[in-house]
C-alpha cells in the first residue's frame, strides 16, 4: 500500500511541471517603476520576464501612467 501511495505521489508531482513562458506571446504588460516628465517616458518591468524597458508615451497617456501601477504596451509583444 505504501508503494502505491508513493508512486501516485511521484506521478502527480511530475505531471504538474511548470509550462515555459514564451517570450513575445502575451507578455506586454508590467509595473511602472519610474517616469520622466522631460520626454513623457515610463520605465516598465515586464511581468513575464522581469526585464526593464523605457517607453515614450503621448502626453495624455503619460498623465494616466503612475509609478507602481500596471501598464500594457499594446504595440509591442514583449521585451
Amino acid at each position: 500500500m505504501k508503494k502505491v501511495v508513493l508512486v501516485l505521489g511521484l506521478a502527480t508531482l511530475f505531471s504538474c511541471q511548470k509550462e515555459d513562458v514564451k517570450i513575445n506571446e502575451g507578455c506586454n504588460c508590467g509595473m511602472i517603476v519610474s517616469d520622466d516628465i522631460t520626454n513623457y517616458s515610463v520605465t516598465i518591468r515586464n511581468a513575464c520576464t522581469d526585464n526593464y524597458k523605457t517607453f515614450t508615451l503621448y502626453e495624455g497617456d503619460w498623465m494616466n501612467a503612475h509609478p507602481g501601477s500596471n501598464y500594457c504596451i499594446t504595440n509591442e509583444k514583449g521585451w
